[in-house]
Parts: C-alpha cells; sequence; structure tokens
C-alpha cells in the first residue's frame, strides 16, 4: 500500500523522474542525524534536460515556474531514496536554496522557485513549507534554467 505522500503524487497525476546521477565528485544527498542533505538539481527527467535558458529571456514567468516544480521531483527521488523508500519519514523540508538562470533585470526569481515551493506544501502540507533563500545566476550547468537544492528532516 502506497503511503500518504506517494498517495498525494498519484492524486496530483505526478510520476518522480529516475534519479539523476551525481556528474561529479559528490554525492546525491547526504544524511547527518535525521538530516537530508539533497545536492542540487535541475530540471531534467532522467538524462533529458526539460528545461534550458535564462528565464524572462528564453522561458517565460511559467516555463521557469514548471521547471522549478519538475526540479523538486528531482529532489523527491533522492529523499525517497534516503528514506528508504518510504517519503512519509519525511518530517519536514527546512530549507529549500533557489538559483535561477535570469538576466540582470529579472525581478521574479522568487516566483520562479515559489513554483517548486508549491509542489513540496502540496506534497508534504504543512511539513512542505521551507526556510527559503532564492538568488539570480547569470548561468548555470549545462544551461539549466533553474537548480535547487534542500535540506529535510527524517525519522
Amino acid at each position: 500500500m502506497a503511503g500518504r505522500v506517494e498517495a498525494r503524487l498519484a492524486e496530483l497525476g505526478l510520476d518522480l523522474p529516475p534519479p539523476f546521477a551525481p556528474a561529479a565528485t559528490y554525492e546525491a544527498y547526504v544524511i547527518v542525524g535525521g538530516l537530508v542533505f539533497v545536492s542540487g538539481q535541475g530540471p531534467v527527467w532522467g538524462t533529458e534536460i526539460r528545461h534550458t535558458g535564462k528565464v524572462g529571456r528564453d522561458l517565460d514567468l511559467a516555463a521557469g515556474r514548471e521547471a522549478a516544480r519538475l526540479t523538486v521531483l528531482n529532489l523527491v527521488v533522492h529523499l525517497r531514496t534516503a528514506c528508504e523508500g518510504d517519503l512519509d519519514r519525511v518530517r519536514r523540508c527546512v530549507k529549500l536554496f533557489g538559483l535561477v538562470n535570469c538576466g540582470p533585470d529579472f525581478a521574479d526569481a522568487e516566483t520562479v522557485v515559489d513554483g517548486a515551493c508549491g509542489l513540496l506544501a502540496d506534497l508534504f502540507g504543512e511539513a512542505g513549507r521551507p526556510a527559503l533563500s532564492v538568488t539570480a545566476a547569470p548561468g548555470l550547468p549545462v544551461g539549466i534554467a533553474v537548480e535547487l537544492d534542500a535540506v529535510f528532516e527524517i525519522a
């Protein structure tokens, strides 16, 4: 029987992407005590990059928010592995850090990353409302539109 969070994914019609393997000498996630630190993820499905370019130039705000939502699913797939398959072990999303690939005049980076925050809240309820930091970036690896990393507390 699927857990509460897995059932919520199904209700929302969402599948988790295949986990993206680290591209260098780092771990996809690290567990320290009851905290899971998930490395930076992007808007990919397996090895396919789905959203590239600068938000506000190459992508509109809605596409940027979709990129952030897909990126959250990539965080969650690694989190599920860290939780040995049981996302109901998640007590809280403690911190979310977002980078938005955009030009210097783009003033809506927080609105882009709010797409990610909204999905976390949809999946985990109040426990999915993290402390948040967002910054605009002049570029991101392989031209991705959004990169997110997160810290979760687990049981």
